[in-house]
């Protein structure tokens, strides 16, 4: 086993077998360029979009909330993306943009990844039912109705009923005329024949000669016996659900020639029903294109979409979207549009940025584009994509049309493809006079780095952390910097600031090869491990070693862990809260026994704690994929629900899943997800029991500490403080660490303020990752270690919001005030200044409705509107803020 080592290793004797491609060059480093929408006034522009959303005509509002999508798209917060996508759903009328979104829905929960379930069935809502999505029209509170599945298209009931019974029941004194087809005769009633459409009624009782006769020639029109039948009987009947699929397919060609808009409509309704998977997609959607059959290729395109992002790799299928042609096919039919294509590039360049696939999506993307944020998006994308191509000439291109249509993050693409092309200085000065134009942010200092040497860049990437300090960049490049001059531990400390709070692959990389490089393979084997949670198909080493291989290669340098030892280090990791240990450690126990759901699960809750949600939710997948019991299925696909939004659906889970087998999991979903709304004192009481209930269960420590630590604030809501003690008391004997922190807060609320503090201060000494201990503790301090403790907080954690609040408005007993005044000097400017420097890299409502209340304070009545209609983006019905926003809006009226 290898030991820690010191920094003085030279680094001639890095093992050639464990970095086969040597040691990271600072030189060749340089951040993405970001495919998302940025903004250099980005509350302005939250501000303006919830205006305009306000404003705007409710059929329009989709539109509207597709382009908060695209603004969302670029935040760490994926619950703010769906549920924006969710709002575009509801306010949807056509079915084109109902297909498209409620397939988008689907992809975000990632369904395709749960075994035994198919890509047509739905979440019991008609937000996603695949059948609603067919009905027109718009109606914003259907969605939250149950589906609609049980039923057809158009939600009627089929009776039973034969050909040869409705033929049977009209008499052929009726039928006045006939169609001939070579030797054949349909009798027809004239009158039903031409109400079919215009053209047969001028026919059969126009001018024309046929109006005189008893029997016309049908022969050289190409219709054949079967289809004119089936017409005449519509004519009659007015249904087509009886026929051969066959035949109303012949129908659907003969109401296009004779222009019978019922009959085509009832063709189109019905060969949409028949749907139901890719390859009657396949074979339907030529035939729904060539008749202009718009429920039909709405149908068949939403089979296409909810197999995302399998049916991507398909030819077949994405040869109806990636070209110019077919796009084109599409728009006749009313099927192309920029949503449509926002989705697919979306997952095209998830999967593959540099895919020729990818680089024709998003020019049909640039096609559809028509208002400035869509030539923006699409404009900047196709740059980005163009630049990972190594293409430099077209994606400076590209980068130019987006900035000339007023995306200014713009210039960074323009300016790096200039660098490439040999004109360094020339980008210097074009991100130079960006800095000097507009107020400077993080990404302005970091890209003005790129192009500089020596002090000045130095400094440009400390700026860009002072103002920005969830970059990435300028930690990576320091701390490449310190290893290039073999202060190996100094570069380790500085890769492992960002890391502390922020947890990202291409650090986690860093720190393990940098770990190889001093020898320290425990902690490299702990981080490629843990990068491996967050992506599991990660190449290492500029893209030219996997991941898993390089966790092969380490082994032998490390001491052998049984099963048993895993559990043993897991609660110790636990205890001392050091997440990503945990899951270097789960890590290891899945490749010892990867059928195990409960580890899948417990790595999923690992990830979430670590705000890598995205991966949490695979994990998530894998433990009810993993799972050996309906019961146990069951609480996971109800914690998927819960964490993508679906409460009143993850409760079912749950009691579905009690109904089988009482469970740990099952009773702590159902009191979670119960918990998790405004609790009165009788639902108080029924969480109470739900958790006493699932304390009952067997289950490990791990599990039961994080009970009673719920147990215990459920207590404390409900002023149950001697139980909430005893219950954080019992945590604290199974080693749940975090327990000290809800027993301050007992001590504290029975005014026992040195006993709160010392409890914090075991939590601080325990802790691996103590930034929200400091915070906690700032609560039970005097003023002057208050505001110690929460510069630690910030300085460990910059996205823990409350530090920022409690400097702006620091009230008597250290609580941030309701009404925003530097209660103790009247520093107003210096508080909004410290609200500012946060919001700057984090929009946060509570930060923004602090500073607007602020502005509201100095009579600055614009700037407190600017910043309420901005945290109303984020939160539509934050009830402070909405109180806040009408009063002032009121005083504006007045004056």
């Amino acid at each position: 086993m290898h030991n820690y080592q010191s920094s003085n290793v030279p680094l001639a004797y890095v093992n050639e077998t464990l970095l086969p491609y040597g040691l990271p060059v600072s030189d060749l480093l340089e951040p993405q360029i970001e495919s998302c929408l940025k903004f250099v006034d980005f509350i302005g522009t939250l501000a303006d979009l919830y205006r305009r959303i306000e404003n705007c005509p409710q059929f329009e509002k989709t539109g509207m909330y597709l382009e908060q999508c695209a603004i969302f798209k670029g935040l760490s917060d994926p619950k703010l993306f769906r549920r924006t996508l969710r709002a575009a759903r509801q306010h949807t009328v056509d079915v084109h943009s109902k297909v498209v979104l409620a397939a988008w829905l689907r992809y975000e929960r990632r369904e395709d990844e749960l075994r035994g379930t198919n890509s047509m069935n739905c979440c019991g809502r008609n937000i996603e039912c695949p059948k609603a999505t067919l009905v027109p029209g718009y109606n914003p509170e259907f969605i939250y109705d149950p589906c609609v599945c049980s039923k057809n298209p158009r939600g009627e009931s089929v009776d039973d009923y034969s050909i040869e019974d409705v033929e049977c029941s009209t008499s052929d004194e009726y039928r006045d005329m006939s169609f001939c087809i070579g030797d054949n005769e349909i009798r027809c009633i004239r009158y039903c024949i031409a109400s079919l459409s215009t053209p047969f009624r001028t026919m059969l009782y126009g001018g024309f000669r046929e109006s005189r006769k008893e029997k016309i020639n049908f022969t050289q029109n190409g219709i054949s016996i079967e289809c004119m039948k089936a017409a005449e009987l519509y004519s009659r009947i007015r249904r087509v659900d009886s026929f051969d699929p066959r035949i109303i397919l012949e129908l659907l060609t003969f109401s296009n020639r004779f222009c019978c808009d019922d009959l085509k409509s009832a063709c189109d309704s019905y060969l949409a029903s028949l749907v139901n998977d890719v390859e009657n997609a396949l074979l339907l959607i030529e035939y729904g294109l060539e008749e202009n059959a718009y429920l039909l290729v709405a149908a068949c395109l939403q089979v296409f979409l909810r197999e995302l992002p399998n049916s991507m790799h398909s030819p077949n299928v994405m040869k109806y979207f990636c070209s110019p042609e077919a796009k084109e096919r599409l728009a006749l039919v009313g099927h192309a549009s920029f949503l449509l294509y926002f989705f697919l590039s979306q997952i095209a360049m998830e999967e593959d940025m540099k895919a020729n696939t990818t680089v024709m999506l998003l020019e049909r993307l640039a096609d559809c584009a028509t208002e400035s944020w869509q030539k923006q998006l699409a404009y900047h994308q196709l740059g980005v994509a163009m630049y990972e191509r190594k293409e430099y000439k077209d994606a400076q291109s590209w980068f130019e049309e987006a900035y000339e249509s007023g995306h200014i993050y713009s210039k960074v693409g323009i300016a790096r493809t200039k660098c490439k092309r040999g004109h360094k200085y020339s980008a210097y000065k074009m991100i130079n006079s960006l800095i000097s134009e507009y107020k400077p942010v993080g990404w302005m200092h970091q890209e003005r780095s790129l192009y500089c040497d020596g002090k000045e860049k130095m400094s440009d990437l400390e700026m860009a952390t002072e103002l920005d300090p969830t970059l990435c960049f300028p930690y990576k490049y320091r701390a490449v910097l310190l290893l290039e001059t073999n202060k190996i531990g100094a570069a380790i400390s500085e890769i492992s600031k960002i890391i502390s709070f922020k947890v990202s692959p291409d650090c986690l990389e860093l720190r393990a090869w940098i770990s190889i490089a001093m020898e320290d393979y425990e902690r490299a084997l702990r981080d490629v491990r843990a990068l491996l949670t967050l992506e599991p198909n990660y190449m290492m080493f500029h893209g030219k070693m996997h991941c898993d291989h390089l966790v092969e290669l380490l082994r032998p340098f490390v001491q052998q862990w049984s099963q048993a030892d895993c559990w043993m280090q897991l609660y110790d990791r636990w205890s001392s809260v050091d997440d990503l240990g945990s899951l270097a450690v789960v890590h290891h126990m899945l490749a010892n026994d990867p059928g195990k759901s409960l580890l899948w699960f417990r790595q999923s809750l690992l990830l979430l704690r670590l705000n890598c949600q995205k991966a949490a939710m695979r994990s998530l997948r894998l433990a009810r994929n993993h799972s050996t019991s309906d019961h146990e299925r069951l609480v996971y696909e109800g914690w998927i629900l819960y964490d993508t939004g679906h409460c009143e659906e993850a409760l079912a889970k749950a009691e579905e899943s009690i109904s089988i087998q009482r469970s740990f999991e099952a009773f702590f979903l159902k009191a979670y997800a119960l918990a998790d709304t405004s609790l009165d004192q009788e639902s108080s009481a029924y969480v109470i029991q739900l958790l006493l209930d699932a304390l009952r269960c067997p289950s490990d420590g791990l599990r039961k500490g994080q009970a009673l630590n719920n147990l215990g604030s459920v207590y404390v809501d409900c002023e149950k403080l001697d139980l909430a003690a005893d219950c954080y008391m019992n945590a604290l004997n199974i080693k749940h660490t975090r327990a000290h922190q809800g027993l301050a807060r007992v001590f504290h609320l029975k005014n026992q303020r040195k006993a709160a503090y010392d409890e914090m201060t075991k939590l601080i000494e325990k802790a691996r990752n103590n930034a929200s201990a400091y915070e906690k503790r700032s609560e039970y301090s005097d003023r002057d270690m208050a505001k110690s403790d929460l510069a630690m907080a910030t300085q460990l954690d910059p996205l823990r919001t409350y530090p920022y609040r409690y400097r702006a408005a620091v009230g008597p007993e250290h609580e941030v005030p309701a009404f925003a005044v530097l209660m103790d000097d009247h520093k107003e400017n210096e508080a909004i200044a410290e609200l500012t420097r946060a919001l700057a890299f984090k929009p946060d409502l509570q930060l923004l409705h602090l500073r607007a209340a602020f502005h509201d304070s100095m009579g600055d009545y614009a700037s407190t509107v600017r910043d309420c209609e901005a945290a109303l983006c984020l939160e539509p019905n934050h009830a402070d803020t909405l109180e806040l926003y009408n009063k002032v809006r009121e005083l504006v009226k007045e004056q």
